[in-house]
């Protein structure tokens, strides 16, 4: 049903400014971000198509604009639009949390980059910079693809590390399988680092593997 019939009380505008978006669908709050409908298809419709397609709000979260885009009544404009709602709702989530995040255990360093990465398509590798207290002072991607010991050079990692003079590091990437069961290459790199950081004299705290809605520590397994 197109928007423009039904009652004006229970359209998603303004049944958001009545009650508030916490109480709307995810197809409501999809619909006032695509704006309007096409193809004689109202925001709605395609708003629930989309959410059809994809399974859920994570998946779409994690699909590009151009696969976005082809579903029929979206198109580029409105692809766009919903990828930048879903990047601010993480850039607020990531302000929340602080930008001088002190990491005491591995489940802070998955709260600080759950967010980000549990809906990654691709293995990101991704180091946490700390100081002598443990409070990070910067995360760096270090590379994206198949997360290998033959791919992934400690010197990348290094190199940041000295040049901001960090104390101790922690390594971060995800499994897009969800899984986060550590692979013969994470054991076979997360030892070669040790090794690597011990030479340098930084610490390195934790390997920690992020899937979806969940998160391995290496060292908690007895990798490091």
């Amino acid at each position: 049903m197109k928007i423009n019939r039904i009652s004006k009380s229970e359209r998603p505008r303004e049944r958001l400014r009545a009650l508030g978006p916490e109480v709307l669908s995810s197809a409501e709050l999809v619909a006032i971000v695509l704006g309007t409908g096409s193809y004689g298809r109202g925001a709605f419709r395609i708003a629930s198509d989309l959410l059809s397609e994809f399974g859920s709000l994570s998946s779409l979260a994690s699909v590009s604009v151009e696969r976005i885009a082809r579903v029929k009544g979206v198109g580029v404009a409105k692809a766009c639009r919903l990828r930048a709602a879903i990047e601010l709702g993480r850039r607020v989530a990531k302000a929340a949390r602080g930008d001088r995040a002190v990491i005491k255990c591995p489940e802070d360093v998955a709260n600080l980059v759950m967010e980000d990465m549990k809906y990654l398509d691709r293995e990101h590798f991704k180091v946490l910079l700390l100081d002598s207290k443990n409070a990070v002072i910067n995360i760096e991607t270090v590379s994206i693809g198949t997360v290998d010991a033959s791919l992934v050079h400690p010197r990348e990692v290094l190199k940041p590390a000295l040049e901001k003079s960090a104390s101790a590091i922690v390594l971060v990437h995800n499994h897009p399988t969800g899984c986060v069961l550590p692979s013969r290459e994470d054991i076979l790199l997360t030892k070669r680092f040790a090794k690597c950081c011990e030479i340098v004299g930084i610490e390195m705290l934790d390997h920690i593997i992020i899937g979806f809605e969940a998160y391995k520590s290496l060292k908690e397994s007895g990798y490091i």
